[in-house]
């Protein structure tokens, strides 16, 4: 059986730490702070690579993905000098594809065309909503004036720009969510991360939610219709979803993503970054420390950024790749995930779920069906043996 990598692909992954404001439902390893050394963080950044490089010669790398935090704080110039070193220590795919999320009120058009001068050819934008109202309440510095230049710039600047929105909103019914839809779908394009939003424990909203302060947000049956209304209208537009929540014109998918989703390997760099790495039939999954200055400081002290590397057994090989594998449209492959564990599906589970038309088999091919998508949490409890 062939390493993860040459069947999923390869990519390497950057966390930037840093934002501007800590958004009051996000649960990612971001930090604010008053000043950043770019120049000491482009050392540990560039240590790092070349650590990795060594250990991974010979792969070929399809992906690099500059995500955070707010990775359109970084300076161009440390973009560009960490691409540059990328350039030297892997043989590049043909098709490769470099994504650095931004923020719109981090957006100006030099810095942008400094990216893109640096190697970066796709932009993955934070809009999360087109009412003022909202973005204020999901507190996000920019107006929907700000995002629309931003986003004018960004389409200006590269050839593939993707952003995010996030519906199920406090007060959001769900002719208002058809309406912003459509109206973002207007925008030209190619790619939508369109996601729910969940109340997540250690985030603000997570403790107003517990104290009963957080008001108004829609019920199930409401946040179920949203969801059916989001597959009809991108659908319509010609962006059917590829994956739960990402929705694409076909050819525009996220290259990098579809590495998570269809079990490659990628390499995690940075406070919090995870990272997944197969060598001779073993797969390991590795961490790092979570705090900005605790990780700086150890691959200045230790040469490395790493916290752990554990080998990841093959039962828990099977069940990743159907959890992950298993929320593309595409589905996933079963000898692949029966090389993995023969003993993976809860037979009886697979059975039940095909007589409900939840789940099908094509060939070698496992897919959940299109009235098995939204359920598809319970699908894979019933599915996946123990």
């Amino acid at each position: 059986m062939p390493d993860n990598w040459q069947v999923g692909g390869f990519g390497l992954y950057i966390h930037w730490p840093f934002c501007q404001s800590k958004c009051p439902y996000c649960d990612f390893n971001s930090h604010v702070s008053d000043s950043v050394d770019q120049q000491r963080w482009e050392t540990a950044y560039l240590s790092e690579i070349r650590r990795y490089a060594a250990e991974t010669e010979g792969r070929i790398l399809s992906t690099v993905f500059f995500g955070g935090g707010t990775p359109s704080l970084m300076l161009p110039e440390l973009v560009s000098a960490l691409l540059e070193t990328v350039s030297d220590s892997w043989t590049i795919a043909n098709d490769f594809e470099v994504t650095l999320e931004a923020n719109p009120g981090s957006v100006e058009a030099g810095r942008f065309r400094g990216y893109r001068e640096a190697g970066v050819n796709r932009v993955s934008m934070g809009l999360q909503s087109l009412n003022d109202a909202d973005l204020k309440a999901l507190g996000r510095l920019h107006s929907v004036a700000e995002a629309r230049a931003a986003f004018g710039i960004a389409r200006d600047t590269f050839d593939r720009v993707s952003f995010d929105l996030i519906y199920a909103r406090q007060n959001q019914t769900l002719d208002t969510w058809r309406a912003e839809l459509t109206e973002a779908l207007s925008m030209a394009v190619d790619h939508l991360s369109l996601y729910q939003l969940t109340i997540e424990d250690g985030t603000v909203f997570g403790a107003r939610h517990a104290r009963g302060l957080l008001r108004g947000l829609p019920d199930d049956d409401s946040a179920a219709d949203m969801y059916f209304a989001t597959q009809e209208i991108a659908e319509a537009h010609g962006l059917p979803a590829y994956e739960t929540s990402n929705h694409a014109r076909p050819g525009a998918e996220s290259r990098h993503n579809l590495i998570y989703w269809r079990g490659g390997d990628w390499i995690g760099i940075g406070p919090g970054a995870h990272g997944r790495l197969s060598f001779d039939g073993a797969r390991y999954g590795t961490d790092t420390e979570l705090g900005p200055e605790a990780w700086l400081r150890q691959v200045e002290q230790t040469g490395s950024g790493e916290r752990t590397r554990v080998p990841v057994p093959p039962q828990e090989q099977a069940v990743e790749y159907a959890l992950m594998g298993l929320r593309l449209a595409e589905g996933i492959d079963l000898p692949r995930l029966h090389g993995y564990d023969p003993a993976a599906l809860d037979e009886d589970g697979l059975t039940r779920l095909q007589d409900l038309d939840l789940l099908e088999i094509d060939g070698d091919t496992l897919r959940v069906t299109r009235a098995g998508r939204p359920l598809l949490n319970a699908i894979l409890r019933d599915l996946l043996a123990g």
